[in-house]
């Protein structure tokens, strides 16, 4: 869920930047001689790392709105005090800032956000409350925190800036040449060929870069799996709760936010899969070093 919705704003704001530049003729890297490759390619590093940045700064606030959480201030039964105190005393043993702990209404899943590791927001629905023990929460719960304590939201804010300025540049670098073709016009001015063209490469090689960090995010679950045993001292919490989630419907996040889940419902493709299938996670788990 969280992944999904750091995907969709940022192609969101930059297809936005995109038309507003486009419309201002913001961007001076179009010359009587062709395309000036060293001023386009500062434009889309700072275009395409503006996009991602505010994916990243406003995610906790999107991950609320997207599934309606609610942030826990003052618990108000047992196992809202026994959330606050377990994701605190995991918090402290990764060595970062307790994070918000939020309840949304949904079948079962959980999630962990935010651009900096002292404020994050670790997220449990309902569903996932009612459909397991307490050690296996716990487990999710430590797997949460551990996609914190790795930076995960920081570390792929940095590669989809990456796969944005590659985006941003050969669509443009593309758009030139198709409107050149069509126009068959030497000046520098640019017709409606190049900015239709834009538009629909960025569209077109954003699903490509997509499967980047698609790829690293199926990395990550590995990773944040093993984090979870490290927390809890104990392989089996985990094991058990990808067992009962396999089991169990496991809920969807919404569209901008399924890569922050701590499980997803597997794509059409296998490249734009943002968890790996939970058969596998349970073997990286057994096959893990104590």
């Amino acid at each position: 869920m969280r992944v999904a919705l750091f995907l969709l704003t940022n192609l969101a704001v930059i297809l936005v930047a995109s038309v507003v530049f486009s419309l201002l003729g913001i961007g001076g890297f179009i010359t009587a001689q062709g395309i000036d490759y060293y001023s386009l390619l500062a434009f889309a590093v700072i275009f395409g790392f503006t996009g991602s940045i505010i994916s990243l700064l406003i995610s906790k606030r999107m991950a609320l709105f997207g599934t309606g959480a609610r942030i826990i201030v003052n618990p108000s039964n047992k196992t809202e005090q026994w959330l606050l105190s377990t994701v605190e005393r995991l918090a402290r043993v990764a060595g970062i800032g307790t994070p918000d702990v939020a309840i949304y209404e949904g079948p079962p899943n959980a999630f962990a956000t935010g651009a900096f590791k002292n404020s994050a927001l670790v997220g449990v629905s309902t569903g996932l409350l009612a459909g397991m023990k307490e050690d296996e929460v716990e487990a999710v719960l430590a797997h949460e925190v551990a996609h914190i304590a790795n930076g995960d939201m920081v570390t792929m804010t940095l590669i989809q800036g990456v796969v944005n300025t590659f985006v941003i540049f050969f669509a443009r670098v593309v758009g030139f040449f198709v409107d050149k073709f069509l126009s068959r016009d030497s000046e520098s001015k640019l017709g409606a060929g190049y900015f239709l063209t834009v538009i629909a490469f960025e569209i077109a090689f954003g699903i490509l870069a997509s499967m980047i960090v698609a790829w690293f995010s199926r990395r990550r679950e590995f990773r944040a799996d093993a984090g979870s045993v490290q927390l809890m001292g104990a392989r089996q919490p985990m094991i058990n709760a990808l067992r009962r989630l396999g089991n169990l419907e496991s809920g969807e996040l919404p569209k901008n936010m399924a890569t922050v889940g701590i499980n997803s419902k597997s794509s059409f493709f296998a490249l734009f899969r943002t968890h790996p299938p939970i058969e596998k996670r349970i073997a990286a788990l057994q096959n893990l070093n104590p």
